[in-house]
């Protein structure tokens, strides 16, 4: 099996003087990124930690609905052999990891801490990516809507129905930033007559949509720029599981024939779909 080893290498040559990285006329605060706006894991019917998943992977068990049934029986006629089935779900975490490399050199003519600033972008790195595996699993959805150039409040209430035609309780809408977008510009979330508050022109985001709690996804921590058009409605106690085997776990290291410092960041993950049916996705264009 291949490994991807990606590594970071920092050092003076990488800038000139008066640069960012080694700063002579710029203040020494490092004014840092802007955080994405990610799902929390509260969303998952389950998180196992390390301590509970023993060797590489493990299964999960699932009584499969609608199976057994109950019969008309007549006087003295046997009575039907029936039972419930059984389907499972395999929980394999991978490892995820990058590696920060900054010389000496860096360290000493730098203004602000280079080492700790890469490890806390190291460290939202992985929670993008924990973000990206969430919205990949749940392409694995049953129920698909397909909207038009804007999202409706027909294409909200279908993919609701699609999921309540299984049995499950819609219960949250993750949203991507054109579909906020429409959402922004449908009047019955707007106008206090209908809606009832002014919580979309005060604040630009609706908390809960017939019930259903909002959550939204920055397009960057996304696979990709089209999950911007795409809006998923789940049941949070059937949709998904989270396994984390190893959590984010950073080694310091020294490399004193190169003058260098530093720190190796790895993290071992997976999310699965639980119920496809408990998942619909709407597309818009």
């Amino acid at each position: 099996m291949a490994f991807e080893h990606i590594k970071e290498y920092i050092s003076t040559a990488d800038g000139t003087e008066g640069t960012l990285l080694i700063p002579k006329l710029i203040m020494p605060p490092l004014i840092e990124e802007a955080q994405k706006t990610l799902l929390p894991r509260e969303l998952a019917k389950v998180v196992w930690g390390p301590g509970q998943i023993q060797g590489s992977s493990f299964t999960v068990n699932l009584e499969t609905a609608n199976t057994m049934d109950v019969r008309i029986v007549g006087e003295g006629a046997e009575i039907p052999l029936d039972n419930i089935s059984f389907t499972t779900v395999t929980f394999t975490p991978k490892k995820y990891g990058v590696a920060v490399r900054i010389t000496r050199e860096m360290m000493e003519d730098s203004q602000f801490d280079i080492l700790q600033s890469n490890l806390r972008t190291a460290g939202r790195r992985f929670s993008e990516k924990e973000t990206e595996l969430i919205i990949t699993a749940l392409d694995g959805r049953t129920t698909s809507v397909s909207g038009g150039a804007a999202i409706t409040i027909a294409n909200i209430t279908t993919a609701m129905l699609g999921i309540e035609n299984y049995d499950y309780v819609p219960t949250d809408l993750i949203i991507g930033n054109e579909v906020l977008d429409d959402l922004r510009n449908i009047d019955t979330f707007v106008e206090y007559s209908k809606i009832g508050n002014t919580d979309m022109l005060a604040k630009g985001f609706l908390g809960n949509i017939y019930g259903l709690k909002v959550a939204r996804f920055s397009t960057n921590a996304a696979p990709s720029s089209t999950y911007a058009k795409y809006a998923y409605i789940i049941d949070r106690n059937e949709a998904y599981g989270i396994a984390i085997k190893r959590d984010i776990t950073v080694e310091n290291f020294d490399l004193p024939t190169y003058d260098m410092q530093g720190a190796a960041i790895t993290q071992r993950l997976d999310v699965e779909l639980l119920r496809a049916d408990a998942v619909a996705r709407i597309t818009t264009s």
